[in-house]
């Protein structure tokens, strides 16, 4: 099963994905920032992008369920939501 999220945060695209075969992984503007192979306890990947002002900001989410899994993003320690695409 292949579930999939995506969010825009000022000119940055963040995409989530989750996979029983290949794990989650995250992607900041089409780039692999963190990855794991979890198929049964949540999961916590990281990352960082840059804002319009230069600043870098932590990116942290966390993914959980095995038939339906939901998604969570936190950019600068605030919730950002997500559009499930798949």
């Amino acid at each position: 099963m292949k579930s999939e999220w995506i969010a825009k945060y000022e000119e940055t695209v963040i995409k989530i994905t989750t996979n029983w075969f290949s794990g989650e992984k995250l992607y900041v503007n089409n780039e692999l920032q963190d990855e794991q192979i979890n198929f049964i306890t949540p999961s916590n990947l990281s990352g960082n992008l840059i804002n319009k002002e230069g600043q870098k900001l932590d990116i942290k989410t966390n993914t959980s369920g095995f038939f339906t899994v939901s998604c969570r993003l936190f950019i600068d320690n605030k919730k950002v939501e997500l559009k499930q695409t798949k």
